[in-house]
């Protein structure tokens, strides 16, 4: 029998998953392997280690073991602010007179003020297990780049952040809390590196994107002797380790008898998506439960709505390796919308072989419809959502203004990846009617998937 729902649901921390999930496990159709950008052929542990610490790069080739264990160093780190609560948006259901049941798992209480947090504290304690001096990184909005520098901090580790332009430019509070922690954060492109001065050449006044600030710091790490590179999103590991968000979610709905007909995730690289859906969907692929997945993205960088299912270049500098992913081409340089973090041109491998399977559909939504989502939630729910949360916000809305109109009783659950208070200019922007939206022609994705790799 279900029990009365409060409207925070908290796990005991005793019931702190103990283990990662790997979807991978549990798929059907493995994600395409990573390749290398030379010959072509799949990554190997050995090679992925001159880029990676090598138990990530490990992790990052592990297609078979469903369950990884949680070192217990990451696991009292944890404790600092896991586990994270589950609530009942009781407020903006009866706000928007729907009879849906509305849930989300809110990520945002701890300082980087997002979910990256759990990511980054496993990255730099296998740095720091390995004997590294530091980690180099990227960062768009800035949630990733705040995340690795605290967990860099506690571990006693250098890092390097290069941070999307736009973002250094329009977020200075969020570069200076990375400074605060350590952190020495450069606006990418930058004339610090032979790839920033050469898209800086390319694309004079650039406005810059994830794939030039990957390109930047995998330069530096390679090129800096006792330092590797780590990434907040897209890549296996990091969903991975995202995973404790499902699991924490799926916990804290058994334990309240709660089963969710759609779960909603934005989705920029795939962390966050990936991380809470993962445990779900592995019960929907070994035939236990069924759920409907909807993957949000920005119209601005529309890699699942509109990209191409193909072997991309991670980066814009073209020096990663190899995915096949939804892209929009690793030279696709998006607007310079206030979603910082979902500017990346392409998509999770998982995510793109879960899309492509027909197991996950996706939408895109424009920033303006997106800040009033956010405003809306803001004024009734008590949290400022940050603009990457807001846009499964616009759709969770959406779907909960469906079942008003039909009268379905649908229980809704979606990710708030964090909070908002680093992106007020954004907020300016929409309050003062000064935000506009833009959404990429057909023809100038086309001109960039013209430069997909041929082989």
């Amino acid at each position: 029998m279900s029990k009365e729902i409060p409207y925070k649901i908290y796990l005991e921390e005793s019931e702190l998953p103990k283990q990662w999930y790997n979807v991978r496990a549990d798929m059907k159709n493995k994600p395409a392997p990573l390749l290398n950008p030379a010959t072509h052929e799949p990554m190997t542990v050995d090679e992925l280690s001159g880029v990676f610490c090598r138990e990530l790069a490990e992790q990052e080739l592990n297609t078979t073991d469903a369950y990884i264990d949680i070192p217990q160093e990451i696991l009292d780190f944890y404790k600092m602010y896991r586990p994270a609560p589950l609530v009942r948006a009781y407020c903006l259901e009866k706000a928007l007179g729907t009879p849906a049941k509305i849930y989300y798992k809110f990520e945002g209480n701890n300082t980087s003020g997002s979910h990256k947090l759990n990511s980054a504290i496993a990255q730099a304690y296998y740095a720091k297990k390995q004997g590294l001096k530091g980690v180099t990184t990227e960062t768009g909005a800035g949630q990733w780049g705040t995340a690795l520098s605290m967990a860099c901090a506690y571990l006693g580790l250098d890092c390097k952040v290069y941070m999307v332009k736009v973002s250094y430019e329009q977020k200075p509070f969020r570069r200076e809390v990375m400074r605060t922690y350590g952190a020495d954060v450069t606006p990418s492109p930058s004339n610090t590196t032979n790839v920033g001065r050469a898209i800086l050449e390319k694309f004079p006044g650039t406005t810059g994107s994830l794939g030039c600030a990957i390109s930047e710091a995998v330069e530096v790490a390679v090129g800096t002797e006792g330092y590797r590179y780590v990434l907040g999103s897209v890549l296996s590991q990091v969903l991975l380790h995202q995973s404790i968000i499902g699991l924490e979610t799926m916990a804290a709905c058994d334990k309240y008898g709660i089963k969710p007909d759609t779960i909603i995730g934005c989705a920029g690289g795939g962390s966050n998506l990936g991380g809470l859906i993962s445990p779900f969907m592995g019960r929907k692929l070994r035939g236990e439960a069924d759920y409907e997945f909807i993957a949000v993205e920005p119209a601005s960088c529309p890699s699942l709505t509109r990209g191409k299912y193909a072997y991309d270049f991670c980066d814009t500098g073209m020096v990663c390796p190899l995915a096949k992913m939804y892209t929009l081409g690793s030279g696709f340089i998006p607007s310079a919308n206030h979603a910082g973090g979902l500017r990346y041109h392409g998509m999770s491998s998982v995510v793109s072989q879960l899309y492509d399977d027909g197991l996950i559909t996706a939408r895109s939504v424009e920033q303006t419809s997106v800040f009033a989502a956010a405003e809306q939630f803001a004024r009734v729910e008590g949290i400022l959502p940050a603009p990457e949360s807001s846009h499964a916000i616009r759709v969770a809305i959406d779907e909960a203004l469906k079942c008003k109109e039909t009268g379905e009783e649908k229980t809704i659950l979606f990710g708030l990846t964090g909070t908002g208070y680093f992106d007020m200019v954004a907020y300016q922007k929409y309050n003062d009617h000064e935000m506009s939206d833009y959404i990429p022609t057909d023809e100038e994705i086309a001109k960039s998937l013209a430069n997909l790799p041929k082989f």
